[in-house]
């Protein structure tokens, strides 16, 4: 549900998720760099695994690219066996942190709690949280999608108002390294829907910025950021080859 001629920055999120050695991850984002480092109509932010978040914060020093976090534990430290707290992710200079995502609840048991829990704790560190949800294949096809995003977002966000601080990724699971995409109309509804869920949460409705994320591809990056709540992506798979994710950039950065 957009109003009025509302301008939010757009936002271009690289999920690595566990991918790459050490040099791998170093020439990827040395790769991304050039020639996008400098782009300023569009923020980037790039999420490699835990133990190459230092590294690449070195590399991408100097430029207009943020780092951002996988995951954390909504604990500041104690016995959790290989979990990160927020303040280790500051530590390494990191300003986003992704929390909730699909393969987070699907293999990793994250709940709406947890996600609750991890979204409050990003915001007690500073941290911009990047709080994703979305439907499965059966959900859509019972026609449960708006029923199923609305019990998520208010489970994800109960006791929660800081909403000018967070980031929402719309994520249909369907689409998730499926090659399948969401057409523009069909992410658009689910992003209007999430705008008026937003409307009765927040005067500030209409500043929180909504990713889709879902085999985003240069292909199809022009359509999505056309519609009127698609305020960037979060990319996967096409995160991890410099041209195709500096192509997804440039799209939604006007500048193909």
């Amino acid at each position: 549900m957009a109003q009025g001629n509302i301008k939010r920055k757009p936002l271009v999120v690289g999920n690595w998720k566990m991918n790459t050695t050490a040099d791998e991850a170093i020439e990827l984002a040395r790769s991304i760099t050039t020639d996008i480092g400098a782009i300023i109509e569009t923020d980037i932010v790039i999420c490699p695994p835990f133990v190459w978040l230092s590294p690449i914060a070195s590399v991408i020093t100097n430029t207009s690219i943020k780092l951002g976090a996988q995951n954390l534990h909504w604990e500041d430290k104690g016995a959790y066996t290989g979990e990160i707290s927020a303040r280790m992710l500051k530590d390494v200079g990191c300003e986003y942190v992704i929390i909730g995502h699909s393969e987070r609840r699907q293999y990793f048991g994250e709940t709406d709690q947890s996600v609750n829990q991890k979204l409050k704790k990003a915001i007690d560190a500073e941290l911009t949280p990047i709080v994703c949800l979305g439907e499965s294949l059966q959900d859509r096809e019972a026609n449960r999608t708006n029923a199923l995003i609305t019990n998520q977002f208010n489970n994800d966000f109960e006791g929660f108002t800081d909403f000018e601080k967070v980031i929402i990724a719309y994520e249909p699971i369907w689409a998730i390294g499926t090659g399948k995409t969401a057409t523009a109309e069909q992410a658009q509804e689910v992003h209007g829907l999430l705008r008026e869920l937003l409307r009765q949460k927040t005067d500030g409705y209409n500043e929180v910025r909504i990713l889709y994320g879902g085999s985003v591809k240069p292909k199809n990056a022009a359509d999505l950021i056309a519609q009127p709540d698609i305020n960037g992506f979060l990319v996967g798979g096409a995160s991890l080859k410099a041209k195709d994710f500096k192509a997804i950039i440039k799209a939604v950065s006007g500048k193909d």
